[in-house]
């Protein structure tokens, strides 16, 4: 999955595409390169949903912030 793809998933998608390479990986169902290209992906899915959590966690900021003033 190219780079432009997963920035196009959105926070729930991406974790699940996470399972599922976990799941692949864990149940020995791929081979040792494929694990390493799944775990490349896995890493970018990963910085994908932190990316989405860190948007959110300023929303929230910016969110209480108005509501204190």
């Amino acid at each position: 999955m190219a780079d432009n793809n997963i920035s196009k998933l959105s926070f729930e998608q991406a974790i699940k595409k996470l399972t599922d390479i976990v799941s692949k990986i864990e149940d020995g169902q791929i081979s040792l390169e494929q694990s390493l290209a799944q775990y490349e992906q896995g890493m970018e899915l990963i910085k994908h949903c932190w990316a989405i959590l860190q948007k959110a966690e300023k929303k929230i900021e910016e969110i209480s912030k108005e509501k204190e003033k």
